[in-house]
C-alpha cells in the first residue's frame, strides 16, 4: 500500500491526527457497515481516545473541505474517526492478512507523518534562534524575496489582460 496514499487520508480533527471509517474501509478491502459492525461487537476494545463518532458540526467541515464528496456519501450514517492507536485496534477486531497487512501500512504513515512534524518543529526553533542570534526577520526576507518573485509574473498579466471601455 502507498504510503503517500495512506497519509493523504489522514486528517486533523478535534486536534487529533485521524482516520475515518470509510477510507479504512476501503484499504481493508470490506464495506464500511461490515467494519462497523465489527467494531460495535467488539466496542470495548474502542475508547473515546482510540476512536468516536463525528458529530454534525465537523462533518459539514469534511464535506465543505471536499473530504467526503456530499452527506448523501454516508447514507445517514455518521463516521467513525479513529487515531493511531483505534487503527492499531482495528487489527485484532478484523483478523485477516489483508487487515494486518493494512494495519503495517497505516502505522508506518502515522510515524512518518510524526517524523514529519517533529522536523518542521526543529526547523521552526532553529529559525528562530537565527533571527534572535543575527537580529534578522525572516518574514521579512521572504517577503520581499516573494515579492522580487512575483513582480515580473504581475506585470505580464497585466499586461496581457484583455482591455475594456472605450477603443480608438
Amino acid at each position: 500500500m502507498e504510503l503517500q496514499r495512506i497519509q493523504n487520508k489522514i486528517y486533523e480533527i478535534r486536534g487529533q491526527r485521524m482516520m475515518l471509517d470509510f477510507d479504512l474501509a476501503e484499504m481493508y478491502e470490506v464495506e464500511t457497515r461490515a467494519l462497523k459492525q465489527a467494531i460495535k461487537r467488539n466496542i470495548d476494545r474502542f475508547p473515546n481516545d482510540f476512536m468516536f463518532e463525528l458529530n454534525e458540526k465537523e462533518i459539514e467541515n469534511l464535506v465543505s473541505q471536499s473530504v467526503i464528496p456530499s452527506k448523501s456519501k454516508l447514507g445517514g450514517a455518521k463516521p467513525f474517526a479513529f487515531t493511531e492507536q483505534g487503527v492499531a485496534m482495528l487489527s485484532s477486531v478484523l483478523n485477516s492478512k489483508k487487515a494486518i497487512q493494512v494495519n503495517i501500512a497505516v502505522i508506518r504513515a502515522f510515524v512518518v507523518l510524526r517524523q514529519h512534524l517533529a522536523d518542521y518543529k526543529d526547523l521552526k526553533e532553529n529559525i528562530a534562534t537565527l533571527e534572535k542570534q543575527m537580529n534578522l526577520n525572516f518574514k521579512d526576507i521572504n517577503q520581499a524575496l516573494h515579492y522580487l518573485l512575483n513582480k515580473d509574473e504581475q506585470q505580464i498579466s497585466q499586461h496581457e489582460r484583455k482591455q475594456i471601455g472605450f477603443k480608438k
